[in-house]
């Protein structure tokens, strides 16, 4: 009869999970109010900078987009109040406070006028046009004379 030594295989488990990966997630997802920071998109195209921020069950009044100088930021700051009608009582409450800001130091090439926002499905899409002497132009053939 052969021996065979049982090897645990819960440690490994544990140990992923608790790793350093897992401690980051915490740091790098959470502002320093430990509530959570939006994930957010930024493409580009010839014309605009778009930035989407993922801000699920806010409203459009909760934001506050800001152009200072060349810094863009955009914050929010929403509270969640029950209130108490007459005839009722509060068994159990949870309050609820939800804050982020999250800023963007814009490029020169930004016309900082015609910025603009909307916020639709849980999306706050803000649209950053470039200006006309920084758009790409088609190239010109010159004349050999």
């Amino acid at each position: 009869m052969t021996v065979v030594r049982y090897q645990n295989q819960w440690p490994s488990l544990f140990d992923r999970f608790f790793n350093n990966d897992f401690e980051s997630w915490n740091r790098d997802n959470f502002s320093i109010t430990n509530t959570t920071l939006p994930s957010l998109n930024i493409k580009e195209n010839k014309d605009s900078f778009f930035v989407e921020v993922a801000a699920p069950g806010f409203e459009k009044s909760d934001f506050k987009i800001e152009l200072n100088n060349d810094l863009l930021t955009v914050s929010s700051e929403k509270k969640l109040n029950n209130e108490v009608k007459d005839g009722e009582r509060i068994t159990k409450q949870e309050f609820s406070y939800q804050s982020f800001s999250r800023s963007f130091t814009l490029p020169e090439l930004v016309d900082e006028e015609k910025i603009s926002a909307k916020y639709e499905n849980g999306i706050l899409a803000i649209n950053i046009p470039k200006r006309e002497a920084a758009k790409p132009k088609s190239p010109k053939l010159i004349d050999i004379k």
